[in-house]
């Protein structure tokens, strides 16, 4: 095994996309579409694995494949590779997703993550059998991960709120991280930040301007400060990196060069009567429906908000450009980054070709050590993927 070292001021987590509701290279077009088939999701998670990606985030919902059975079925061919597995807490109860989450641990040799999703389309929703209005969800989410926290911790769980109940529930087999697999949370409304603070390892933020981003992380810190807590900051968006700025930008472009102004006016027009995400309405509220103001900040674009919900911004740029953009959001506080780009297998190599030198990072191979200068953080990922998870 290859081990490589590098040193930097703060450390920086890195992780890719498992796009299992399909993938292209444009978007509003059937040109070039992939299907989201075993073997392509196996291909992407084996090149995350050795270009030196931390780990990959699987989504959840009505149009993607089962975030667990993909993990599953991948996971035995990578050695270090992370999984952050996207759930929803109103689809199956807290003991199910307790005994599914440990064995997975188990079966990745301790190398799961757990992504809470409420989730923000009623439409959606109801196909689940989920009737919650938006503050009842994060009620109910609160309930579901005290029970599964107790239950991963090997408890014994009596519990009785007003959306769920437990009698004498206990987890035989434990997970392999204790207590638990760090729980990742996104949200931007109060409920959100109540619930991260309460619960949660890790808050996410979707990739807004910094100066968004920064006032969110002091709410979300002042929050778990009163109540003893301390979260770690991570920021989802994708990445268009390419040697100079005007291929980025001509990247760019090109990706919307299929999207026409009626797509536009239907997704939004849905994405405002369908969704009560307070982070979907902030998403949106940088571009406003508009192709002309879609540099939202310096190199931050918003063209794929435009039809797509959810994480809709991208940073564009040359290596240099795209780095210090990155660095911005880690002095605010953010230590993962979770990215993407269309397509996903092509764009994996080019992210870590182009930009993880510019971050100190070095791609390839398994394994490497990390050491921040003032030594309190180290770690090595090692070919079994144990020394990968550093402490949350």
């Amino acid at each position: 095994m290859n081990t490589h070292v590098f040193v930097k001021d703060r450390p920086l987590d890195f992780f890719w996309f498992l796009p299992t509701s399909g993938d292209g290279r444009y978007l509003g077009s059937a040109i070039g579409n992939r299907e989201p088939d075993n073997a392509y999701m196996r291909e992407i998670a084996v090149a995350a694995d050795r270009l030196g990606y931390d780990g990959v985030l699987l989504p959840t919902g009505q149009f993607c494949e089962d975030s667990w059975i993909t993990a599953a079925s991948v996971a035995p061919f990578t050695q270090r590779l992370r999984y952050l597995v996207a759930i929803r807490p109103g689809v199956a109860t807290p003991a199910h997703y307790a005994r599914q989450a440990a064995a997975l641990d188990r079966l990745t040799n301790g190398r799961l993550l757990l992504n809470v999703v409420v989730g923000g389309e009623a439409k959606e929703l109801a196909v689940d059998g989920v009737g919650l209005a938006h503050d009842e969800r994060y009620a109910h989410a609160a309930e579901f991960l005290t029970i599964w926290r107790g239950l991963m911790a090997g408890e014994t769980v009596e519990f009785q709120g007003d959306h769920l109940w437990a009698k004498g529930g206990r987890n035989v087999f434990p997970p392999v991280q204790r207590p638990h697999p760090p729980l990742y949370f996104g949200g931007s409304s109060d409920a959100a930040v109540e619930l991260a603070t309460d619960q949660v390892e890790m808050y996410l933020t979707w990739g807004e301007p910094p100066e968004q981003v920064r006032e969110k992380i002091e709410r979300v810190r002042a929050s778990a400060k009163a109540k003893g807590r301390a979260l770690r900051f991570g920021i989802r968006l994708h990445l268009i990196v390419r040697e100079t700025e005007a291929e980025a930008w001509a990247e760019a472009e090109r990706l919307i060069s299929h999207v026409t102004d009626e797509a536009i006016a239907a997704a939004q027009k849905r994405l405002e009567e369908e969704s009560d995400s307070v982070g979907q309405k902030r998403m949106s509220a940088l571009h406003g429906g508009r192709r002309d103001r879609l540099e939202v900040a310096p190199n931050l674009w918003a063209g794929i908000g435009l039809v797509r919900k959810g994480a809709g911004t991208a940073l564009v740029g040359d290596p240099e450009t795209v780095a210090a953009r990155i660095r911005e959001y880690q002095a605010l506080g953010i230590d993962t980054v979770i990215a993407s780009g269309y397509p996903h297998l092509e764009e994996a190599h080019r992210v870590a070709e182009l930009l993880f030198p510019q971050l100190g990072r070095i791609a390839g191979n398994w394994g490497r050590v990390e050491r921040s200068l003032d030594g309190d953080r180290a770690g090595f990922a090692s070919e079994s993927g144990i020394g990968a998870a550093r402490a949350l």
